[in-house]
Order: C-alpha cells, then structure tokens, then sequence
C-alpha cells in the first residue's frame, strides 16, 4: 500500500498526522506530507485508511 498526500488539496487541518503521526509529517504551517515515498508497513494500513477517511479536503490518496 501507498499513501500520497495532494498538496494543492490540503488545507493544514493537520488530523491526519493526529491519527497518525508515523505516516506524516507537517510543515510550520500545518500541511501534511507522506513521510514514505514507497510501500508503508503492513503495521500501518489501518491508520492510513482512518487518516484517508478523516481527511476534510480528500487530500489523501492511498493505492493497494
């Protein structure tokens, strides 16, 4: 699985580092980014799915 944030649709809610801060980072003004560029570990599926569907803007993409 993969996870990919689309900048030009984050808005800097920043709930998806909340939910899981291991799969993102945000900058000072709150925009996230996908720390992995490649597969996410299997530990971490859940929290990616749960960031995806938390997301406000659908900003988060994920592809299996």
């Amino acid at each position: 699985m993969k996870i990919r944030v689309d900048e030009s649709k984050c808005q800097g809610h920043s709930r998806c580092y909340i939910i899981a801060p291991e799969l993102f980072e945000v900058d000072d003004y709150g925009y996230s980014h996908s720390r992995f560029g490649t597969d996410i570990p299997t530990d971490l599926e859940e929290k990616a799915r749960l960031a995806c569907e938390n997301c406000p803007e659908f900003a988060i993409e994920i592809a299996d």
